[in-house]
């Protein structure tokens, strides 16, 4: 493995404990340029984990909590009228700056969601008549309550494919939950300390990206897509009346760059089957729609995924 990316484990492990699918769907979130969106009950130290990879590479970190009377000028920015000068000025939303943290994103209805698709996609912000470009790299984590919470609505699809991976966050493990309670109890947290810059972030950026993939395991991504999208076709009868839409275009091109992450953060200069495989459900699960028939028999996303990996031919 880089030792950038050990050291920044390391500092990150300064204040977390456990938890190393968040902490991973960070650092290829970042390798990758792609929106990370996690889902799970409060209190799973989402927060300190993006401040600490902001502290670990000097990145500025902001944070937006989602809530029902949340506006989208509260998140992008506005014009203000100045009656000094006579004139409108832009004021800033939050969503200007490196990584930006939406707290429990669907506790906010659709219009104030959707507030972020421009600038996810884009990496700019238009505000007025004018349009201004977010300073890169630039990462949203959002954060999510399990749908059946009280006061949570759904996420639109259009905002959800925007996501490079959507993981879900459980409790810690008992021995891990005790050495939190004795950290917090004896202030046994230490500080962090920034050990790469914004050129060491883009150099192994782009030596994942570089990451040599075989034509063979090119192909196993687009037969994975394809049977969410057509499982007649792959004898996978039995799962097609759950399936509204399959994965979209976007989870093609995620599914590439995140195995090619993966691999790398594994210290390894090829992608392998295995790596695809591996990452196939955080890239996948939030892309496919389910049917009402689904819903009602208690179907879900990694089902059918699970069915279309053990069907799929590995090369």
């Amino acid at each position: 493995m880089n030792p950038i990316i050990e050291n920044i484990k390391v500092e990150i492990a300064k204040v977390m404990v456990g938890q190393e699918k968040m902490i991973e769907g960070l650092l290829v979130g970042l390798l990758t340029r792609g929106h990370i969106l996690l889902e799970g009950v409060p209190g799973l130290a989402k927060t300190t984990a993006v401040n600490a990879l902001a502290g670990a590479l000097g990145l500025h970190f902001k944070r937006v909590q989602f809530t029902p009377d949340l506006l989208p000028s509260d998140i992008i920015g506005t014009e203000i009228y100045d009656p000094a000068d006579n004139i409108f000025k832009i004021k800033q939303g939050p969503v200007f700056t490196n990584l930006l943290l939406a707290d429990e994103i669907n506790r906010a209805p659709a219009k104030v969601q959707s507030a972020l698709l421009e600038v996810m996609q884009e990496r700019q912000v238009t505000i007025g008549d004018e349009t201004f470009k977010i300073d890169l790299p630039f990462l949203v984590m959002a954060t999510q309550n399990p749908v059946e919470q009280e006061g949570a609505y759904e996420l639109p699809e259009a905002q959800l494919d925007r996501f490079l991976m959507k993981i879900v966050v459980g409790y810690n493990t008992r021995s891990e939950e005790l050495d939190i309670a004795r950290r917090v109890a004896n202030d046994g947290f230490g500080e962090i300390h920034q050990v790469a810059t914004l050129k060491d972030l883009e150099r192994i950026r782009q030596e994942a990206m570089s990451v040599h993939i075989d034509a063979e395991v090119e192909a196993y991504i687009i037969e994975l897509i394809f049977a969410t999208r057509e499982p007649e076709k792959y004898l996978l009868e039995e799962i097609a009346p759950y399936i509204e839409y399959g994965a979209s275009p976007r989870a093609s091109i995620d599914l590439y760059k995140a195995a090619r992450a993966v691999a790398y953060l594994k210290g390894n200069d090829f992608v392998s089957p295995l790596d695809v495989a591996y990452i196939a459900k955080a890239v996948l699960r939030h892309r496919i729609v389910l049917s009402y028939e689904a819903q009602a028999e208690g179907i879900t996303q990694d089902m059918i995924i699970d069915k279309v990996l053990g069907i799929v031919p590995i090369p």
